[in-house]
């Protein structure tokens, strides 16, 4: 294929630098969406008198025939052409010639890219968004199911005191709601026109670029056309909202992991979604939740990456921003790939009750409670604070509980002791007093289901 810079320039470029050059192995995903945003072009040009209406019609019947022949298969996108932008519009002079060559007119690829950019990173955000969805359904119908179910609570990966499944899963709903809610603004802030800005400084050309960016669904247009076609904050925003889904999901996943090991049994995973060994056969391996854990690292180089690649362009278009695709691309492929394989082994797992009871009871996860009981009668928390740690120290020696430790010890520490302490200690109890907002009592938990369900709807 032809350059569409070819004239001034006569020599031909080297191979080696040809193929450095190109973009089309990455960009070609944006065909659907070059294509689109070339129909509304024509349109305007059309409304403004700019090119004939018959020019028009041709040039929109041949990029819709183009469009259906790439998604039939029978046409394939050549990888030998500059990028999709050259790809499409020779494409098109050569199936309809002479009105196929006005369809530039008033653009420059500069704000041709960016527009498809925006139009491909709208619908994947949208799609990233309902997997988020998915997700989010699935960790409140989980918790639904795992209100009742006690377990330890830890801090500094100590056990610290009682809650519960359900409640534990819903503080991770509500960190993936805020992920979709940043989504959401992000996309709004990117939703915002770039076509009409040219390659730097607009047209002379009597265009109508809000017609244009009301065809393609955008609420604006880029106020300022040296801005629309050489920022790429969008796409940072997008990889940092990525990022930090990311980080959520890489937690989720190291309980997970941690949850299926011998040493807590808190869940089965489904053999679906793990794999054995190919010399152990007793393993039964976390594989999805590590690689999870291990592809953050991917999408916060993405992100890492995207600023760097910013961080020292002069105005406006370089072309150094050619690698603004392929690092958004790979982020939001990543994290697609991650949270498609998250909810359904979430919601595949078998939980263990009797092994979450177990370690809460064995955890001293109800000393703040015995303390609080104590406080109750009348004694002031730090005198009760540390009455409270000797007695754990003295279960500690005698390898018991304070469920089990017998009263007369209790008593030996304090005459304020009676039989009423060990209602107040019992993990249940314990549990269920806690009804503070968003805390993990059961009727709590569904409180949090609701608000959150409502939130994504």
């Amino acid at each position: 294929m032809s350059k569409l810079w070819s004239g001034l320039a006569s020599g031909a470029i080297d191979a080696a630098a040809e193929d450095f050059n190109r973009s089309i192995r990455v960009d070609s995903r944006m065909y659907r969406q070059d294509i689109l945003g070339s129909v509304a072009h024509a349109r305007m040009l059309a409304a403004q008198n700019i090119i004939t209406g018959e020019d028009a019609e041709a040039i929109v019947n041949g990029l819709n025939a183009i469009l259906s022949d790439l998604e039939a298969g029978t046409l394939k996108i050549d990888t030998e052409a500059e990028d999709i932008h050259t790809f499409v519009e020779q494409t098109l002079t050569e199936r309809i010639g002479e009105p196929g060559k006005r369809l530039h007119t008033a653009r420059s690829r500069n704000d041709q890219v960016a527009l498809d950019t925006r139009l491909y990173l709208r619908e994947r955000a949208e799609t990233t968004a309902g997997l988020l969805k998915e997700l989010v359904r699935t960790l409140c119908r989980r918790a639904e199911e795992t209100r009742d179910m006690v377990m330890p609570g830890y801090t500094h990966m100590q056990r610290a005191q009682p809650v519960t499944m359900g409640h534990h899963l819903m503080a991770y709903a509500m960190m993936f709601v805020r992920d979709l809610g940043r989504l959401r603004d992000a996309v709004k802030r990117m939703n915002v026109s770039p076509i009409g800005c040219c390659a730097l400084a607009g047209t002379t050309y009597p265009t109508d670029r809000a017609m244009e960016a009301e065809l393609l669904g955008f609420e604006a247009v880029a106020e300022n056309s040296l801005d629309g076609v050489s920022d790429r904050d969008f796409c940072v925003e997008l990889a940092a909202c990525l990022a930090l889904t990311m980080t959520h999901l890489s937690r989720f996943s190291e309980e997970i992991v941690l949850w299926s090991s011998w040493e807590f049994r808190f869940i089965r995973l489904s053999d679906a979604y793990s794999t054995g060994s190919s010399i152990m056969p007793q393993k039964k391996n976390p594989d999805m939740a590590e690689l999870t854990r291990g592809k953050t690292g991917r999408v916060y180089g993405d992100l890492m990456a995207l600023l760097t690649v910013l961080k020292g362009l002069p105005l406006a278009y370089n072309k150094d921003m050619q690698e603004d695709k392929e690092l958004i691309f790979d982020a939001f492929d990543t994290v697609d790939a991650c949270l498609t394989v998250a909810a359904p082994m979430l919601g595949t797992a078998v939980f263990l009750p009797e092994n979450m009871r177990r370690a809460a009871a064995e955890g001293f996860i109800n000393a703040t409670d015995l303390a609080d009981w104590l406080v109750g009668r009348g004694m002031p928390f730090r005198t009760a604070y540390k009455l409270t740690g000797e007695l754990v120290a003295e279960c500690t020696a005698r390898g018991t509980t304070l469920e089990e430790l017998p009263l007369e010890v209790y008593r030996a520490k304090s005459q304020l002791f009676d039989r009423e302490l060990y209602d107040a200690i019992n993990i249940d109890n314990c549990l269920m007093r806690r009804t503070s907002y968003g805390g993990p009592a059961p009727e709590s938990v569904e409180r949090q289901i609701e608000y959150v369900l409502e939130l994504i709807q």
